[in-house]
């Protein structure tokens, strides 16, 4: 379909993808590439549960297991689940893999990868924007971003947020940082831009306002 990114058909598009995981093996900066393989598989949703089973073969039975190249496509496997819900046969096939994974290599990075994985596939509901080149790097780490909050009257507010941290719940934790839990008033997130501003939904990812940033 025309859009900004050019595709042909969905079987081309699956080989390139499964060449551009050849090439994440050995990437000495591999978020560029994860950031556009996600990019594909948002355009192209038919291709979600392709990604995730290239990733499970990919990170069974590998040559060296715990390496740079296998820690590369358990950290994609990561952004996968903070981005997209495979469909329910991949996904059992999926916590299947991540069980047999836990249980072989306990308190591995593997290990790691899989338990962080399982509790994000029980939060993700879908993403309108794929993740930022910085929550792909927390993402990598297991860790939380950093969101910073400017309030009026008030300092700015730096926030812990994951990816699946809605706008409604950071509006709430600062309220209660405030004091102002008590204020009959109602309060909300606003996303402003060199070109506009406006509020930000109630039920939005902040995950996705901030690679709208980027």
């Amino acid at each position: 379909a025309p859009g900004p990114r050019s595709y042909t058909t969905l079987r081309d598009e699956a080989v390139k993808l499964f060449n551009s995981l050849q090439q994440l093996e050995s990437e000495r900066d591999p978020v560029p590439l994860m950031q556009g393989v996600l990019q594909t598989c948002l355009d192209l949703p038919p291709l979600v549960d392709e990604i995730y089973c290239q990733l499970v073969k990919q990170t069974t039975e590998p040559p060296a297991p715990g390496g740079q190249g296998d820690l590369h496509y358990w950290q994609l496997l990561t952004c996968m689940s903070c981005t997209f819900l495979p469909s329910p046969p991949v996904l059992r096939f999926l916590r299947f893999h991540l069980d047999k994974t836990e249980s072989r290599f306990p308190a591995s990075e593997m290990a790691k990868y899989a338990c962080f994985i399982r509790e994000a596939l029980g939060k993700t509901k879908g993403r309108e924007c794929v993740p930022s080149l910085e929550e792909i790097l927390m993402l990598m780490q297991r860790q939380e971003m950093i969101c910073t909050v400017h309030c009026p009257g008030a300092p700015a507010c730096s926030v812990a947020i994951s990816s699946h941290t809605t706008a409604e719940e950071v509006a709430q934790e600062l309220v209660s940082r405030l004091g102002l839990s008590q204020s009959p008033n109602l309060f909300a997130l606003y996303e402003q831009s060199r070109r506009r501003e406006q509020p930000v939904g109630s039920a939005t990812l902040l995950a996705d306002v901030l690679t709208r940033f980027e």
